[in-house]
């Protein structure tokens, strides 16, 4: 006899199977019969299905063995046909057991001839409920994987395809029988087949399941868009732990993915706004409130911006956009997320361009609407560069999406916010363009209150150096240096002046005030004030009477409140006489000697009335100073007017050179960065 391998099997000729199989689970039976109805071979099969061992089976005939009588007259007449005629009869026949019972056993019988010409009868025989079951499982199992919803395949250990359901070839868009021994780089090129085989083999090499694991790709199925996916995969194993492959299942979860990734993205979009609530507007200044919008946009809605605003625009003289004609812009910030070469090309801070009208900015700012070009070509690189060269730098550096947004606030529009992309693969679209509008509507409104700030603040700067005097006089017996400088950051220009007024026989008087308050107003006020204190310097009036005059002055000026030090240089008498209105304290630094602050009765502010002035007698010898301040020199928010006085006493004690250079000095070391008031100074040095 001859034994071979059935097709589709992977064993060699005569290679024995590990475990059990389905003829194991079915219990097959196999019964030979010769022409005379006697049993001639019977397997161990056949007595666990019917109860006989071999020796009491052997020789005897087979329908007296297992056939009641009531069916024996059938059995005998299926058994001729099958020898006469070499018919192949399969049915369910009922036969007796050993026990007495009766059972139904589903048979296939067919003709056998030896090769003598003898003639027998061979009966494949298993129990019917078994084989039912069988077959109920197997339809069961048919049914789940052609009718499943999801897609199902199984993978070999070779990781190729062995089965693929219907569910899955329409997900891939490939015909199952194409899948059949190939793998799924071979079936899927646009998916990530590399890091799918390598969790397959992980899989096939633990024994652990992988569970809802993401994955995203495109498929032939709908080869423009990308879908996504959650797999499992769980390994195969037969009897004996005998590892037969991997099991795959495949959902479709793209709505569920885009849905995510939508709430995703617009958790992201309100977290920018609020960024951008914070960061944008901190200050009044216009070019810092366009760095601070730049720097929010880039990189999480632009890969470039910049912020451009019309010249008119900040010069305070832009009736209205036009609708037609170039505009001249003026750049005042631009970022990029990464280094590009798109970045040299657009127009750097403080620079001035004119952009015609057929430019996309232009158009921006005249219809005051977006202008969004999803995909750029080298058409459009013309109107969005600033010249040849600069839409040749933004071809190299690969921008590839553009979107321009107007600046508007109160109805008039500013500028423009210019945003490319060249590193984010994605194009600008719908929902970019609402947030752009957004974070620039927000940055417009807090870019023109800076510039009318501005406006006003270079209007009381003005005013507040036109009204304070120009070189300070030559006097004899005295040098004189003088400083102002007016607030910084985004606070107001105060009331602070100085003045140094010549007297008869050689005097002079030298003043510091401080008008309570800021703006033009607070300017108008402390020219008043130095107008009225030169006039009652003129009458040659003691300090203490000057403030007395100021103070009357001063309680009908709208409720202004000043301090002031008012001092007469004697040189005849080397003295000053110092009278003081709620002012801090001047610093005299002998030439011989540290330096000191000088202790006089403080008086009350000018303004509040009733109050009562003292003219106090200091030395000043040939070379000492005497220093008058405002208090923007020493006021911080973080530190004791005691600690700042004894640090400007400290240098002064040092800085016992030039006088000009002594002004610089303090400035330098006491004025911060953004300091919130004005300052004025004044340093005399009594030459004798």
């Amino acid at each position: 006899m001859t034994a071979g391998s059935f097709p589709g099997t992977t064993g060699r000729v005569g290679t024995p199977l590990d475990g059990a199989g389905l003829l194991d689970m079915l219990g097959v039976a196999a019964i030979v019969v010769d022409a005379h109805g006697r049993i001639v071979l019977w397997s161990p099969q056949a007595e666990a299905l019917f109860g006989f061992p071999a020796a009491e089976a052997l020789g005897q005939y087979v329908a007296r063995l297992i056939v009641g009588t009531e069916h024996r007259e059938e059995a005998i007449r299926l058994f001729g046909e099958v020898l006469r005629e070499g018919t192949t009869w399969a049915g369910v026949f009922p036969v007796r057991h050993k026990d007495g019972s009766i059972r139904n056993v589903e048979f296939r019988n067919m003709r056998l001839t030896d090769d003598l010409g003898g003639l027998y009868a061979l009966g494949i025989a298993a129990d019917h409920s078994a084989v039912e079951r069988v077959e109920t499982q197997l339809a069961l199992s048919d049914r789940l994987v052609s009718q499943s919803p999801i897609g199902l395949a199984v993978l070999d250990t070779d990781l190729r395809y062995v089965l693929v359901n219907p569910a899955l070839e329409r997900i891939n868009g490939v015909p199952a029988a194409l899948h059949i021994g190939r793998r799924i780089g071979d079936m899927l090129p646009e998916v990530d087949a590399e890091a799918l085989e390598a969790a397959l083999r992980a899989v096939l090499a633990t024994g652990t399941p992988l569970l809802d694991h993401p994955t995203v790709g495109r498929t032939p199925a709908d080869p423009d868009r990308d879908h996504a996916w959650s797999l499992s995969f769980y390994r195969l194993e037969g009897a004996e732990d005998r590892v037969l492959g991997v099991a795959a299942s495949v959902i479709d979860v793209t709505e569920r993915h885009r849905a995510d990734a939508d709430a995703d993205r617009s958790r992201r979009r309100l977290a920018l706004i609020a960024d951008a609530s914070a960061r944008v507007g901190t200050t009044l200044e216009v070019e810092r409130t366009a760095d601070e919008l730049a720097s929010v946009v880039v990189p999480e809605l632009a890969d470039i911006a910049a912020v451009d605003v019309l010249d008119s625009v900040l010069a305070l003289r832009r009736p209205g956009a036009p609708e037609e004609g170039p505009e001249l812009f003026r750049a005042l910030a631009v970022k990029a997320g990464s280094p590009t070469e798109a970045l040299p090309a657009a127009d750097p801070p403080g620079a001035v361009a004119m952009y015609g009208a057929d430019r996309l900015v232009t158009r921006c700012v005249h219809t005051g609407l977006p202008v969004l070009v999803e995909h750029v070509g080298p058409g459009d690189l013309a109107r969005i560069a600033r010249s040849p060269e600069a839409a040749e730098m933004l071809a190299r550096a690969g921008v590839h999406s553009y979107l321009a947004v107007p600046l508007i606030a109160r109805g008039e529009v500013l500028g423009a916010l210019d945003l490319k992309r060249d590193h984010n693969a994605l194009p600008f679209d719908g929902d970019d363009v609402l947030l752009a509008t957004e974070l620039a509507a927000r940055a417009a409104v807090s870019i023109d209150n800076a510039r009318w700030y501005q406006s006003v603040r270079n209007s009381a700067v003005t005013l507040q150096r036109s009204l304070l005097p120009g070189a300070p006089p030559k006097r004899a017996g005295l040098e004189v240096a003088a400083r102002y400088q007016p607030a910084q950051a985004s606070s107001e220009v105060g009331g602070d002046w100085y003045d140094v007024i010549p007297l008869t026989e050689d005097k002079t008087a030298l003043v510091v005030g401080d008008v309570m308050g800021s703006g033009i107003d607070a300017a108008a006020t402390m020219g008043r004030l130095r107008t009225a204190t030169c006039a009652f310097a003129d009458l040659d009036l003691s300090p203490a009477q000057v403030l007395r005059h100021l103070d009357r002055i001063t309680e009908g000026l709208e409720h202004y409140i000043a301090t002031c030090l008012y001092a007469v240089h004697d040189p005849a008498q080397a003295r000053c006489r110092i009278a003081n209105a709620g002012h801090l304290p001047p610093v005299r630094v002998p030439v011989d000697g540290p330096a000191e602050l000088v202790h006089l009765s403080p008086g009350l502010p000018l303004g509040v009335g009733g109050g009562t002035f003292h003219t106090a007698r200091v030395p000043f010898r040939p070379g000492d100073r005497l220093v008058l301040y405002t208090d923007g020199l020493i006021e911080t928010r973080h530190e004791s007017i005691d600690e700042r006085l004894a640090l400007l006493v400290g240098l002064l004690d040092k800085a016992r050179g030039p006088l000009e250079e002594t002004c610089d000095e303090l400035l330098r070391a006491l004025r911060r960065p953004g300091a919130p008031d004005d300052v004025a100074l004044l340093i005399a040095r009594s030459t004798g």
